[in-house]
């Protein structure tokens, strides 16, 4: 894997812990389908992360997961989030830990760092709501959010085959675009611009 100073290095999370979520469907996907200047590698711990318990924080540190997140988010150039919608909001277990990972505020490794959001919902709507509010919760955190390409992937079950690959050309083109404005975007704001 070529990890040099020009390349783009990028944290995947997938906030679904169903292991054939389309969300870690969809972050499968991206990983593949990443610009040749750029390295996307996920985290798989999200189901360790316990309930956000400031007091545990503040007693005890971060618990090993939390610790090991919020490392990897800060040694990560930027962040993709496959983000599933429940209930018109992002799921529980994502912004759980999002929570840990924002405090204190002022040294979180969210602060200034690009994020791209993206989602797949076997509804008509895709994520759009989930999207919509985690963004928030992201500019509360003073996270450069990339604006778009939005992909909010609706009738997800058209578009992946029964093993979980993404078999939609168009939601592939769009993926392609996210991930290539997410690393135009982190070069831009890390002063790494290409000549």
């Amino acid at each position: 894997m070529d990890m040099s100073p020009d390349r783009i290095s990028v944290l995947g999370i997938a906030g679904s812990l169903r292991r054939e979520s389309y969300n870690r469907a969809l972050l499968r996907a991206a990983v593949r389908l990443a610009p040749p200047d750029a390295t996307i590698t996920t985290f798989e711990r999200l189901h360790e992360i316990p309930l956000y318990n400031d007091d545990v924080r503040q007693r005890d540190g971060l618990p090993d997961p939390v610790a090991e997140l919020w490392g990897r988010i800060a040694a990560a150039d930027a962040v993709l989030v496959a983000c599933p919608e429940y209930n018109f909001g992002p799921a529980g277990v994502l912004k759980n830990a999002v929570d840990w990972v924002s405090r204190p505020p002022a040294v979180s490794p969210l602060r200034r760092k690009p994020v791209a959001i993206m989602g797949a919902s076997t509804g008509l709507f895709g994520t759009a709501r989930a999207q919509l509010s985690l963004r928030n919760t992201l500019a509360y955190l003073e996270a450069y959010v990339v604006p778009r390409p939005e992909v909010a992937v609706s009738r997800a079950a058209e578009r992946f085959d029964v093993r979980g690959e993404l078999t939609d050309d168009r939601t592939r083109e769009l993926v392609v675009e996210l991930l290539r404005a997410l690393v135009d975007w982190t070069r831009r704001l890390s002063g790494r611009a290409a000549q």
